[in-house]
């Protein structure tokens, strides 16, 4: 999983790095599978969490905790891109 840090963190960036630690190819991973049922766990989403987060994103391992899908995930990282603290 490279980062580059200038780029905004976009849905597809995020399928794609989700993909990449599952070992899939980025189209298998749905908007609302179930992420843990993919067989992502805490210690590859705490990686995501430090990776997305430089992309300046105030982004916290317990936003993620808190949702299963890609989807849930894209609407906490687009509430803290547009500012929303309780995201």
């Amino acid at each position: 999983m490279t980062t580059d840090r200038t780029a905004p963190l976009t849905l597809e960036r995020m399928r794609a790095d989700i993909a990449g630690l599952l070992g899939e190819a980025p189209g298998d991973v749905g908007d609302d599978d179930d992420l843990m049922d993919l067989g992502l766990d805490s210690m590859r989403v705490l990686g995501l969490v430090m990776a997305w987060g430089e992309h300046g994103i105030p982004l916290e391992f317990s936003h993620l905790a808190e949702h299963t899908t890609l989807a849930g995930w894209w609407r906490v990282v687009q509430d803290l891109q547009r500012g929303e603290a309780d995201a």
